[in-house]
């Protein structure tokens, strides 16, 4: 795997790169249960802004701002947040079938 690229243009990643943020995700995900929060996944645990840094930056260290979410859910919100468009249902089945075997 290679290094990630810092790319200051994303607030999110700077909030990542906070001394603050390796306690803030601990938390969130001990607070959480160390599950998706959306479909109760415990694989690929990720920890979300549910409030975007980018729109409310004074919530970047809230952890009532802070939510698990597996990586499939979180794709999934992102691509919404980015394009406005629902999930294909048809699209997920696919996913599921292959991540599942």
């Amino acid at each position: 795997m290679g290094v990630r690229k810092y790319r200051p243009n994303r607030p999110s990643e700077l909030a990542q790169r906070d001394r603050r943020w390796p306690g803030l995700r601990l938390a969130a995900l001990r607070r959480d249960d160390w599950r998706c929060v959306q479909c109760a996944s415990k694989r690929r645990l990720e920890v979300d802004h549910v409030e975007s840094v980018r729109k409310r930056p004074d919530l970047a260290f809230d952890l009532t701002n802070l939510q698990t979410l597996c990586a499939v859910c979180h794709g999934k919100k992102t691509r919404f947040e980015m394009t406005g468009r629902e999930p294909n249902p048809e699209l997920d089945k696919w996913r599921e079938l292959i991540t599942n075997t």
